[in-house]
């Protein structure tokens, strides 16, 4: 029967890539019924620890050397950092920061931290996804605020060509995969550099395109403790902007792999999945789940992999997805939940948060309170990083 799963998937995976020149797995590569027979396939490359071991690494080194992250300079602490305002809300304290990438190239965000709060911290990286509004939006607002107010510092950050990071075409870019997987890692590098963040408490949450920047960058760090991606992790989809499969990391030659192994390369650090019923992760439960959960397995690690399903739900970071966040990210990040108000029959209530104005949480609001260093154009900014490639320094 092994055998026989062996030709059918062979003949799946022969008839999917007919007419593809190259190694890229772009958008809905697959079919849902050809992603299903080839899970199980995938199956039979590991059978026991140190099998799975071996083919997590040929996974992870695909991610690195496909995406070129390998080319960039070894990461160190002395990085520009730019703070231009502070704002004190209820309970938490909302600044706009922007840190150096490479020489010129900024990443513009929001930090939210919690007011009065002493001691170490749980520090979140969380990328946003290719929605209408992006660091800006009403969810992005919300769920940074209340894991804040709980006792977080949470760095929210623009991609590559949205809000505030208009120097590169996010479209017309094919290194997008591998710029926005640095800028993670340059922003993880910043909470780890803070004094009063916990390095051993660093969880990551994004949706969409912010759920694949959360499980590659949770894929090739350990730094990475507790991971969430949301509504991303499918067998079948593969993502469908050059940020997410634009760079040849899911296959070479006749190494084949997915997100879903992708996302198991946390195990057996915590792993919440957040799934619902009318996009691509509508099989999560009978699908992907089932294959990381026997990951987890491996390291007796069962209880740290988690799904969560809404099946009457569509793609996004709503209330629901919200909720589940914070429970799970407060309890492996040690976060005080008591700090949000909470109804027994409403659950969270979210209404301390006030929404800011784009205006208020811009970093460079003004041209006149842009360093003089920042790079202007397109033009300059990709010259500038295959200068950085090529020297694999910063600043020198």
């Amino acid at each position: 029967m092994k055998c026989l799963a062996r030709v059918i998937v062979g003949f799946f995976i022969i008839t999917s890539l007919q007419g593809q020149s190259n190694d890229l797995c772009v958008n809905e590569y697959w079919t849902e019924d050809e992603a299903n027979i080839i899970m199980k396939e995938m199956l039979t490359h590991w059978d026991d620890l140190d099998s799975w071991e071996e083919r997590k690494e040929a996974i992870k080194n695909q991610i690195i050397a496909g995406s070129q992250i390998n080319k960039m300079p070894t990461i160190n602490d002395e990085f520009e950092t730019i703070i231009s305002s502070s704002q004190k809300m209820d309970g938490y304290i909302v600044e706009n920061i922007a840190i150096e990438s490479y020489p010129g190239y900024f990443i513009t965000g929001n930090l939210y931290r919690p007011d009065g709060v002493q001691g170490k911290l749980a520090g979140i990286l969380s990328p946003h996804g290719h929605w209408a509004d992006r660091r800006f939006h009403e969810e992005v607002q919300k769920r940074c605020a209340v894991l804040a107010r709980s006792g977080a510092v949470v760095f929210v950050y623009d991609m590559i060509g949205f809000g505030e990071s208009v120097e590169i075409d996010h479209n017309n870019f094919p290194k997008a995969l591998l710029l926005q997987t640095w800028n993670s890692k340059r922003v993880l590098e910043y909470l780890l550099s803070r004094e009063d963040i916990d390095s051993n408490r660093i969880g990551i949450t994004g949706a969409s395109g912010g759920g694949t920047q959360t499980f590659l960058l949770t894929a090739i760090d350990e730094r990475i403790k507790v991971s969430v991606p949301v509504c991303m992790v499918a067998a079948h989809m593969f993502g469908g902007c050059s940020c997410e499969s634009g760079m040849p990391i899911h296959k070479k030659g006749d190494f084949q792999t997915n997100n879903v192994e992708i996302a198991a390369l946390a195990a057996p650090r915590p792993l919440l999945l957040v799934s619902n019923g009318h996009d691509w992760t509508r099989n999560t439960p009978s699908v992907e789940f089932p294959y990381i959960k026997k990951v987890y397995a491996l390291y007796n690690a069962e209880h740290k992999v988690v799904n969560v399903h809404l099946p009457s739900e569509k793609h996004d970071f709503g209330y629901n997805k919200r909720t589940a966040v914070y429970n799970f990210l407060a309890t492996h990040l040690k976060l005080n939940m008591d700090k949000i108000p909470y109804h027994e029959d409403n659950g969270y209530d979210e209404s301390f948060v006030k929404l800011l104005s784009k205006r208020d949480l811009m970093v460079f609001y003004d041209e006149k309170n842009k360093p003089n260093s920042i790079l202007k154009t397109n033009k300059e900014a990709i010259a500038r990083l295959d200068e950085v490639l090529k020297s694999k320094s910063i600043g020198n």
